[in-house]
């Protein structure tokens, strides 16, 4: 048994089975044996990739993104640029190299990055050069002014609870231990008031997922992007509302079982993005779009074309496979959405578009 599975089993032994939320937090983020307290877990020799890591394309569109966002706002300086959760900084390296042909931005720039894990903050920075970054572990942390942000696979990582239906009320499914390993279980069914209205999509034995910690991080950037302007986009997997049970763990480009091994898995649920628009407001919510019609519309197949007149051989077989994998259908392109979120007289946003039906 792994030191962090000692511990999880003696706070069980003392408090009770876990909610979901509070085992994520426990093997993501514990402070000696967490997984992002531990590691790097991106790349070939890490247990997953993200769409930075497939192409320079994606952060080169997404930071052309925030420039054009930015020029529509009346090219406010000072600005905050802030990406949530930036992994090797891959993103942000890809987006200020693009944007380098307006030195404008780039003087207004005040770039402050969210980040809990000292592993990553170390590659954030190197990337960032010859910038300086301000670190912080919350959104609140940030200083106020207009705010740029994106959040690439962020909030997938932000715990869950999960409600499994009942007769008439939810079950809480927790975390316990029998016969010496861990096992799911169900508390006791209850009324839940704020998942009222999912007893009539729902029937008795459907999960239900419910993160408090994303709608309040949503809830702090729509509060500051109405009182100061900015714009956010938020790339994730998932869809407009819950449903089913989407906690996974991935080890080694592998999904593995989330109760073996703590803290040496990446734990992720798919992230409904209903409650986060909603948690924006007074900040306005575009309709949530795929990220391949996004990128598509931002211009990634041109981009993709006069890249492609340079490469041959192995490098343009990975090329146009990376194009492929980030808009197709059966790839990213319909499995990751974007939502973005802008002050509520602000012109929409390039990629999105106000007439695009609601999911």
């Amino acid at each position: 048994m792994s030191p962090l599975e000692a511990l999880i089993h003696d706070q069980i032994a003392r408090d009770g089975p876990l909610s979901v939320a509070d085992y994520m937090t426990i093997c993501l983020w514990h402070p000696t044996h967490g997984y992002y307290a531990t590691r790097d877990p991106l790349g070939a020799t890490g247990d997953f990739i993200t769409a930075p890591e497939i192409s320079q394309m994606y952060g080169e569109l997404l930071g052309l993104w925030l420039l054009a966002v930015w020029q529509d706002q009346g090219a406010p300086d000072p600005f905050i640029l802030c990406e949530l959760g930036a992994g090797r900084g891959t993103l942000l390296r890809d987006a200020l190299r693009a944007t380098r042909q307006v030195p404008e931005f780039h003087l207004a720039m005040r770039l402050h990055l969210v980040e809990g894990s000292a592993v990553l903050r170390a590659a954030q920075e190197d990337a960032a050069a010859p910038m300086i970054p301000v670190f912080h572990h919350e959104v609140a942390d940030l200083p106020d002014g207009p705010l740029f942000l994106i959040a690439n696979e962020f909030f997938d990582a932000l715990p869950v609870r999960q409600f499994q239906r009942g007769r008439q009320g939810w079950h809480e499914r927790r975390i316990g231990v029998v016969d010496g390993a861990l096992a799911w279980g169900l508390g006791p069914e209850t009324p839940m008031p704020a998942l009222a209205d999912r007893l009539d999509d729902t029937v008795p034995g459907q999960i239900v997922e419910q993160s408090r910690a994303g709608e309040a991080v949503m809830a702090e950037i729509g509060a500051r992007i109405a009182d100061h302007g900015g714009a956010a986009l938020i790339v994730d997997y998932g869809d407009w509302i819950s449903r089913g049970d989407t906690l996974q763990a991935v080890r080694q480009h592998a999904f593995a079982d989330p109760l073996a091994d703590p803290g040496l898995a990446d734990l992720t649920a798919h992230v409904a993005f209903a409650p986060l628009g909603e948690a924006a407001h007074p900040a306005r919510a575009l309709p949530l779009t795929q990220q391949g019609t996004v990128l598509e519309r931002l211009g990634i197949t041109a981009r993709a074309q006069a890249l492609a007149h340079h490469m041959d051989g192995p490098a343009l077989a990975d090329h146009v496979a990376a194009h492929r994998r980030l808009t197709h259908p059966d790839a990213m392109g319909h499995l990751f959405k974007m939502l973005a979120v802008v002050p509520p007289d602000a012109p929409t946003p390039p990629g999105f578009n106000d007439q695009d039906p609601l999911p």
